[in-house]
């Protein structure tokens, strides 16, 4: 979608009272004609602003921009707020353009009757060193004292909210007071503040209205029942899960003009991070492919996607504030100086890590996080190896196999898996996942994973009631023989979960193998599943499910050099069920299963007193 400028200002001779030259405005004009340096996302963001500016007040699009209310929210950083940190403490904050430009859209934009703001979520994604905490510390203070909502240009009508409620959220206690702990230093060190907060031990409040400024996170009780006026979500890239994020919105309906303010750099886990989900739907936004969404406010500054990290020209497409050199901006030079620092420190190292961290931080690109990472750089290859459901039937119809059980929490995702070895010496694999119906909808928030939608293409199976019933996974297993003519040889499981549950498989006659949960048992079938990716020679049926799977699992290593799949963090919400199920499987058949020609395969584990 492209925004043509001239005919922008053809049609802006309509609408004499839009002023061109008013900060929010200028910028996005400055950003489309390429008078700034800016990347394509937030040449998309500035377009749909202009083109916003045409159709507002009208019944497709009731909203206006309004002068008065962005004012506020100037007038409240440059009249009330100072720095909090840094060598211009204490000094007062002077918003630079795209710091107008973001404000003014978030702010500025209401519905034309009711004045209540437009933007309910806010996407900001934007490279360290431009004083995110600073800026949202501001947005908290004025939320707790300036918000107020009128009717379109007419502040005399005035109405503040009572009791406000902003939350500083982070996902644990210490990352959620950092934003929060600036705010309070803010409303210490700011008279004028001062006079209307009270800063408390564990929160601040109105002197007039009450109200709360509280820090919020996963480790915070009492989290349900709440209601928001305005919540930050800072540095949404550590985030483990959207956990805190979804009791936030589920709290949405109670005021008036709620508002989630997301503000963050790229991050390291690209794969799963629910930050950068929530990206691509950002992105997706900014493209036109997801309509009636008016209500979230979106920008989003980064290198584009061939662009040179070693090119200084472009690096203000990631860091704004690097266009404000030529104006004479001290910080910005100063900026311009560290980043340029960093970019030699990194490269000049030959250090990945340093690299990693200047392409996340500076140039505001994710990566994929590779420390310990599974299947780190073969995940494509992983997605390119699947055939099929139909494909699959065809190839394992006849065959035995090695069933792998995998149970979690009686709450949590739980799965089976189906190894064969085809003909040709290949090993195909197929996994399902079991989850309590009751708890589906809790998990597609906290997991940021369709598993109703799989469910229904039938990925996984939502078993009645409030914990998995693990006879829906027993009654699989009995029923595969007639449903897709496999003939189970032997169940894989973990003692110390399944021993029970498997017990009607022993009674229909069906061999169990205890399968011990140690590094040193797994690591061959850990080791040989890479390695059937490296070459090609393992086949499965696309699950969506399993390939999710995949993606989350890290290794632990021993001293020995044994692997075996681990959790990033064992309250995380990034499971690996399926892929645990596999290789309990695979544990056992890369010994029992044997086609008519075998796979090659060399054990790293050596024998005492060989060498190689």
């Amino acid at each position: 979608m492209t925004f043509s400028i001239n005919e922008f200002y053809e049609k802006i001779k309509d609408f004499p009272w839009i002023d061109v030259e008013y900060p929010t405005h200028k910028y996005a004009i400055e950003v489309v004609t390429g008078q700034r340096v800016a990347c394509k996302w937030e040449k998309l963001s500035c377009e749909r602003h202009l083109r916003d500016l045409l159709r507002q007040n009208t019944d497709e699009f009731p909203y206006v921009f309004d002068l008065t209310r962005s004012n506020l929210i100037f007038n409240w950083f440059s009249k009330r707020c100072t720095h909090v940190k840094g060598i211009f403490a204490g000094q007062p904050i002077e918003l630079v353009s795209f710091q107008q430009y973001d404000l003014g859209c978030l702010f500025g934009w209401v519905h034309r009757e009711t004045g209540y703001r437009r933007f309910k979520y806010s996407y900001n994604k934007i490279s360290r060193g431009h004083a995110k905490s600073t800026v949202q510390s501001g947005i908290a203070t004025f939320g707790m004292v300036g918000d107020c909502y009128y009717p379109p240009f007419q502040p005399e009508l005035r109405e503040f909210e009572m009791s406000p409620n902003v939350y500083c959220a982070g996902y644990d206690r210490k990352q959620a007071k950092i934003v929060w702990k600036d705010a309070c230093t803010m409303a210490k060190k700011s008279p004028k503040i001062d006079k209307e907060l009270e800063v408390k031990k564990t929160y601040v409040t109105n002197r007039k209205r009450e109200g709360e400024l509280e820090a919020l996170s996963k480790d915070t009780d009492n989290k349900d029942g709440f209601s928001v006026c305005i919540a930050i979500i800072d540095e949404y890239h550590k985030w483990k899960s959207s956990e805190v994020y979804e009791t936030i919105k589920s709290a949405f309906g109670k005021r008036p003009q709620e508002l989630i303010n997301v503000i963050t750099t790229a991050g390291i886990n690209a794969e799963n991070s629910p930050c950068k989900i929530e990206e691509e739907t950002c992105k997706k936004i900014l493209e036109g492919h997801i309509p009636n969404m008016e209500n979230y406010f979106v920008i989003i500054r980064e290198l584009d996607k061939d662009d040179n990290p070693h090119d200084m020209s472009v690096w203000p497409k990631a860091a704004p504030m690097l266009n404000e050199v030529a104006n004479g901006n001290e910080y910005a030079k100063i900026l311009a100086e560290q980043i340029k620092s960093d970019h030699d420190l990194a490269y000049g190292s030959n250090d990945y890590g340093k690299i990693r961290e200047f392409l996340t931080k500076r140039c505001d690109l994710w990566q994929n996080d590779s420390e310990n990472m599974f299947l780190d750089g073969l995940m494509d290859k992983f997605k390119s190896l699947a055939v099929s459901r139909e494909e699959f039937l065809k190839l394992t119809k006849g065959r035995e196999c090695i069933a792998g059980i995998d149970l979690s929490k009686a709450t949590d995702l739980t799965a089976t898996a189906y190894l064969f070895r085809l003909e040709d010496g290949r090993y195909a694999f197929t996994a399902h996942g079991y989850i309590a119906e009751d708890k589906a909808a809790k998990h597609e928030r906290t997991d940021r994973v369709p598993y109703m939608h799989w469910a229904n293409e039938g990925w996984c199976t939502l078993t009645p009631g409030g914990v998995v019933d693990y006879t829906y996974l027993i009654n699989d297993i009995l029923d595969v023989n007639k449903k897709y003519d496999w003939k189970v040889r032997e169940v894989a499981y973990d003692p110390y979960s399944a021993e029970y549950c498997t017990q009607d498989l022993y009674k229909k006659g069906i061999t169990r193998v205890e399968v011990p949960q140690r590094v040193s048992y797994l690591s061959e079938a850990t080791k040989l599943f890479k390695h059937l990716i490296i070459e090609g020679n393992l086949v499965h049926d696309g699950s969506p499910l399993f390939i999710w799977c995949a993606s989350n699992a890290v290794i632990t290593t021993d001293h020995q050099e044994n692997i075996m799949l681990s959790k990033k963090d064992r309250n995380d919400t990034q499971r690996i069920d399926l892929l645990a199920a596999s290789i309990n499987a695979l544990s056992r058949g890369m010994s029992v299963l044997r086609p008519k020609r075998s796979i090659i395969y060399v054990p790293t584990r050596r024998k005492k007193g060989v060498s190689n």
